[in-house]
């Protein structure tokens, strides 16, 4: 392998002049620098052939350099040796390439890099290898769900071009495509003036789509005020909607008060829980949904509000309507552009990168450095989280704050979790778990036998590369 020294690929001191340093001393210096590296390196040439390997390539893999210098990459893989090429990738694509690639059983984080002569052509392919298999909760998230958490986001190039839609926002994150088409539909409902009824079990988020509808809005500037219509007393529900003149009611203000609405006047109203409304205060709320026109207790006039109406709810208001318990005109007025937000169970790709982002959070808060053991990456999305995000965010702080080791196993689990029922699973996904137990257990021992791919695919009776696909769909 010959490499040309020029001022423009050789960076130095400015003490430093090219002239003053022979060329077998650059040559001294670059090999210490190649083999002195932690990260396996291995260079090929433009067709592919093995040129160098360093001494950690070797500790990484257990591949001597002998049986990949002076090899095709391609006969490499069709020996058994590595289960795919980077460099191939690299010479194919003229791009830096990143991949998993198994070899010998062992998973490794392998990147390739194109070095380019003065005419544009690929001379070599450096290739930068990772021992990846200590970290099985990275290898699980990247193999099943290509979902990968903050920590490792920098690693994998190939992540940056999915659209993840990351809503940080009272500490919500979002990525599952159930999440994405809310907030797509609350994107485009923001810029207008409509009544939005949010709907979902409690826990789900739904004052993070009242935070993202208010903040995309034109009325972002001005105040967003919330009302919790389960939380204030019923006879005084009305006074703080709406307001009082003074001497209203026995221990009213002397100077009167304004109302929640016109606290609101020019921004957003959020009514949660406008299921527990009473009915003779419904009618007053459809007056003021349908002339914009509010009256303090007490008062003898109206007056114009400008407000933007949001209301939610996790009870069935047609249910309600239905029994007489919700008026039906006042339901058909908020529910002009209903939103429903789909519980945890029903978003599984959101579960790890909201777990990762509570565990972070409350790490940082508490200057604690925990975290999660991989069994408790796959409970997380098996369990079926009755009490959504809420439930989720205060478990894992309770788990952060009381674990004594600084990794949380599921034996820190409460025991009503663990008792708890997992998600129901289909016949079918029964049939399919059954089946991919079995085929991880015969892989897992024929691979102990036989040490490669290629001579355990021969036993099992399969080809190399399909054996190769199952070992990383069944997590190896």
């Amino acid at each position: 392998m010959t490499i040309e020294y020029t001022d423009e690929n050789i960076s130095m001191s400015e003490n430093t002049k090219l002239d003053r340093v022979n060329k077998s001393d650059i040559d001294t210096i670059l090999v210490s620098i190649f083999q002195s590296s932690y990260d396996g390196i291995y260079v090929a040439d433009s067709d592919g052939v093995g040129v160098m390997v360093n001494s950690a390539y070797s500790r990484i893999t257990g591949v001597e350099s002998q049986e990949l210098l002076g090899k095709n990459m391609m006969t490499v893989v069709k020996e058994g040796l590595v289960s795919e090429s980077v460099t191939i990738k690299v010479l194919e694509e003229k791009t830096a390439q990143t991949i998993i690639q198994t070899v010998r059983g062992k998973e490794l984080l392998v990147t390739g890099n194109p070095v380019f002569d003065l005419n544009g052509k690929i001379t070599y392919v450096v290739t930068n290898v990772r021992d990846i298999s200590d970290l099985n909760y990275m290898k699980t998230e990247l193999l099943h769900s290509k979902r990968l958490t903050e920590q490792y986001i920098y690693e994998i190039e190939e992540l940056k071009k999915r659209e993840l839609i990351h809503m940080h926002l009272d500490g919500i994150i979002g990525q599952s495509q159930e999440i994405m088409k809310v907030f797509h539909l609350a994107r485009k409902v923001a810029k207008v003036n409509s009544t939005v009824l949010i709907l979902g079990e409690s826990g789900v988020g739904k004052e993070v789509i009242v935070n993202y509808l208010h903040q995309e809005s034109d009325r972002a500037n001005k105040p967003l005020i919330k009302v919790n219509c389960g939380a204030i007393p019923k006879h005084l529900l009305e006074s703080e909607l709406f307001g009082y003149e003074k001497g209203a009611f026995t221990g009213a203000d002397s100077q009167g008060k304004p109302g929640l609405f016109e606290q609101a006047d020019g921004g957003t109203i959020f009514l949660d829980e406008i299921g527990d409304m009473p009915i003779d205060l419904q009618v007053k709320l459809l007056r003021v949904l349908q002339e914009f026109e509010i009256m303090r207790v007490g008062g003898r006039k109206s007056f114009k509000i400008d407000v933007r109406v949001i209301s939610a709810t996790h009870m069935n208001l047609e249910e309600m309507v239905d029994k007489n318990d919700f008026r039906r005109d006042l339901y058909y007025r908020l529910n002009i552009v209903p939103i429903k937000v789909p519980p945890l169970r029903e978003r599984i790709a959101d579960i790890v990168p909201l777990a990762f982002y509570f565990l972070n959070k409350t790490n940082k808060k508490n200057k604690l450095n925990k975290r999660f053991h991989h069994e408790i990456i796959h409970f997380f999305e098996e369990y079926r989280w009755p009490g959504n995000i809420r439930e989720l965010e205060n478990l894992i702080e309770r788990l952060v704050v009381t674990t004594d080791n600084e990794e949380i196993e599921m034996q820190d689990l409460p025991a009503s979790m663990l008792q708890g029922k997992p998600r129901k699973k289909t016949e079918t996904g029964k049939l399919k778990e059954i089946i991919a137990n079995v085929e991880r257990k015969l892989i897992k021992e024929q691979m102990e036998k036989s040490k490669t791919t290629r001579q355990a695919a021969k036993e099992l009776g399969i080809s190399q590369s399909a054996l190769v696909k199952k070992m990383q769909k069944l997590g190896f």
